[in-house]
Formats: C-alpha cells, sequence, structure tokens
C-alpha cells in the first residue's frame, strides 16, 4: 500500500487548530476516568452507583449528537465547534462553582452539560479532520489528531493526583480538590472558543469530494441519495461505534479498582491508582501515533482487525486473575485499543457526501454505549470481583472484529 500525504498546505493550519481540540476534551475524559475510585471513597459509592459518572458524560453524546449535527448543517463546521467550546467551559465552571453542596447528582447534571460540549465538538472535529486532506489518507489523518487526543488522556490522571491528594474531611470540603482543575479547564477552553472566533477556517462542503467518474465507476449520486439506514457500511459502523466506547469506557473506569482493590492481586495504594491509569494512557497514546504510522503503508482495516482480535485474546487473560501477567494484558488490551474509535469513524462515513454531517452524528450519538456498560460492568464486579467484570467487554471486540473484515465494505449497488 503506498503512502499518501497526512495533509495539504491549504489545510495545514486548520488541521493544527482542529487536533487541539482532541487534546482538550482528552483531558476532560482523562480526569473523569479517575473519579470512580475517588467518589467510591468520599461519597461511599458502589461500583454500579460510581458508574454513573460515565453514564452522564456519555448519555450527554447521546442528547447531543443530533442537535449538534442540525447546528452545523445549519451554520457549518465554525460555529459548531464554538458552541461546544462554550458548552464545555460552561460545564467545567458550574462543576467548579457548586462542589461546596458535596452533591453526586449536581456534580452529574454539570457533567451532563460539559458532555453536551464535548459531543458538539466531536460531531464537528472528528469528519472535519477526515476531509482536511487527500481522501486516501483519511483514516491515518483521523488516527493522528486522536493520538492528541490520547496524549491528553496520560494527562488527565496525573491531574486526578491533585484531586486524590487534596481530599478534604471538613463538611462542604469533600469535594473542593475538583474546583482548580475545572475552573482552569473552563477558562482555557474559553480561551480556545476566543481563537476559533477569531480565525477563518475553510468550510468544506462535502459535495465537493473527488470521486472516480470513470466508465465503470459507481454511480455516486444515485448512492449520496440512498438513505442513511440503507448505508450497510454506516448502520454496521454505528454499531461497531457502539461497542467500542462502551468497552472502551468500562476498561478506562475500573483500571485504578483492578489494582487497588483488596481481592485483586497485585494489590496497590488507592493513591496509587491514578499513576497506573496515566500508564495505561500511555500506552494507548502510542497506539494511535504508532497505529496512524502504520496506515501509511496497511489497511486500515487489517489493523482494525488485527487490533480486535488482539483484544479478544488478553481478555480472558485479564479475568482470569492471574496476578501481575493479567495486568500486563490489561495494558496490552489499552494498546490495541487506541485506533479504534478513529477508524471506524472514518469508515463510517466513507463516501457518504451530503450525508456527512447527518451521519457523523449518528456515530457521535452511539457513543451512549458508554453511559449504558459501565454501570452494569460494575454491577458484575460489585456482584463477583473486578476480574471477573473484564470479561464483559469481550463479545463487543467479537463485533468490532466483524466490522473490521466485512462490516466495513461499501455497498455501491
Amino acid at each position: 500500500m503506498a503512502s499518501h500525504k497526512l495533509t495539504t498546505k491549504e489545510y495545514l493550519l486548520p488541521f493544527i487548530l482542529i487536533t487541539s481540540l482532541f487534546f482538550l476534551w482528552g483531558i476532560a475524559h482523562g480526569m473523569v476516568d479517575t473519579l470512580n475510585k475517588h467518589f467510591q471513597q468520599i461519597l461511599h459509592l458502589t461500583k454500579s452507583q460510581s458508574g454513573m459518572i460515565q453514564f452522564a458524560l456519555y448519555m450527554a453524546y447521546f442528547t447531543m449528537a443530533l442537535p449538534a449535527g442540525y447546528f452545523m448543517r445549519r451554520f457549518g463546521y465554525r460555529k459548531g465547534i464554538i458552541f461546544g467550546l462554550t458548552l464545555f467551559a460552561a460545564g467545567a465552571l458550574l462543576i467548579a462553582s457548586t462542589t461546596s453542596f458535596e452533591s453526586f447528582w449536581l456534580f452529574l447534571i454539570f457533567l451532563f452539560v460539559l458532555g453536551c460540549g464535548l459531543a458538539t465538538l466531536e460531531t464537528a472535529a472528528n469528519p472535519y479532520t477526515t476531509k482536511l486532506g487527500p481522501k486516501e489518507s483519511a483514516e491515518q489523518r483521523i488516527n493522528f489528531s486522536q493520538s492528541f487526543n490520547g496524549l491528553a488522556w496520560v494527562l488527565g490522571p496525573l491531574i486526578g493526583l491533585f484531586i486524590y491528594g487534596n481530599q478534604g474531611v471538613a463538611p462542604g470540603e469533600k469535594l473542593a480538590s475538583l474546583v482548580l482543575p475545572y475552573t482552569i479547564i473552563g477558562l482555557v477552553v474559553l480561551s480556545v472558543a476566543v481563537l476559533f472566533l477569531l480565525t477563518p477556517l475553510p468550510e468544506i462542503k462535502e459535495e465537493e469530494n473527488n470521486f472516480d467518474r470513470s466508465e465503470g465507476s459507481p454511480d455516486l449520486e444515485a448512492f449520496h441519495k440512498k438513505p442513511l439506514i440503507r448505508q450497510r457500511h454506516f448502520v454496521l459502523g454505528v454499531i461497531a461505534q457502539f461497542c467500542y466506547v462502551a468497552a472502551q469506557t468500562g476498561i478506562f473506569s475500573y483500571l485504578i479498582n483492578f489494582v487497588t482493590d483488596t481481592n485483586q492481586t497485585p494489590h496497590f495504594d488507592l493513591k496509587y491508582g491514578p499513576y497506573f491509569l496515566s500508564i495505561g494512557f500511555a500506552l494507548f497514546m502510542i497506539g494511535r501515533m504508532s497505529g496512524s504510522y502504520l496506515m501509511g503503508f496497511m489497511k486500515p482495516t487489517r489493523l482494525l482487525a488485527i487490533y480486535a482480535l488482539m483484544c479478544c485474546v488478553l481478555l480472558p487473560i485479564v479475568s482470569a486473575g492471574l496476578g501481575w501477567l493479567s495486568l500486563i494484558a490489561l495494558y496490552g488490551v489499552f494498546f490495541f485499543m487506541s485506533i479504534m474509535f478513529p477508524t471506524i469513524f472514518a469508515l463510517g462515513i466513507k463516501d457518504l457526501g451530503p450525508q456527512t454531517k447527518k451521519a457523523s452524528s449518528f456515530l457521535v450519538m452511539s457513543i451512549v454505549g458508554g453511559a449504558i456498560f459501565p454501570p452494569l460492568m460494575g454491577l458484575i464486579a460489585d456482584v463477583h470481583t473486578m476480574s471477573v467484570g473484564f470479561f464483559a467487554p469481550i463479545p463487543f471486540f467479537v463485533y468490532i472484529l466483524f466490522y473490521a473484515i466485512r462490516g466495513h465494505k461499501v455497498k455501491y449497488e
């Protein structure tokens, strides 16, 4: 497979700006994934109850994806990005300003607002990135941008160390350690929104994609008129994205429980939990960066299939309770999950032309898998052990393997 240019000179600045958004929402997600064990400790929640943190965040994706897609079809990518940044900042600042109430439900409400901002940004940035360069390198380009999302996920748990190390015990101070990080995030995001307000971005029309018009090529005009529900690769891609985010969120959310619960081996002190999560996210980032490079020489679908198969092989080892071997296998899952979200996204919207924005909304909507699965995985862990809980994501990776081998193929007839 020949190597293709990542982007062009014309699109370099927009590509850099859009890639910065991936970093911002990665910080938010990385912090959220450290909070499950923290809230279990200070607010005396069960694992299934703390899974409501992910439920609130990812339910925002389900709720906001279609309105965000409609907004962008009406006003364009740039205004959609500014709107998403505004919601993101508002949610972060509301969390910071209400910690004295020590209300888990109030935190969830404002986390939902923050999540609506993230959903809007993902609905805009993921498809926009695939358009900022040659069509042949779309999967490679979105994986490169998502690598910075992975880098931010490494930093998120390190911010979590500040939260863990500064929890108060006095009334009104148990959540005080959330104030500084969420205030800084809110102000930084507002600053980025102003930057986008002042910077012109090209508004790319999906209808302008350059397809092969030679004799024997598919009738793309007729293909684009087919409703999305009849676009097989898109429908199966939505299911694949649901499966991936469900599996990813459950695995990310409970790694700290895996290494700190007293019935686990090896077992570590809670204060070291964010370090272990940060290591996992570092492997996740390395996986995305190396995956983006490999896609310059290897078919993205083939790489996706290999990585999905590896997750299916490693998760039973995680669940077997084999001590250090299980922990190493879990880190392997972090690495092999890395390319899945951006690759499935790019495959799902492939060749959809004027329906790309609408299709992107449904793909972001499918992130609701991250809302539904963590409480269920936590319930399994509450009833059995955390190790047993890691059996649950295996069927999701089996489906992703199917999508990589057959489900992604575009049917033009």
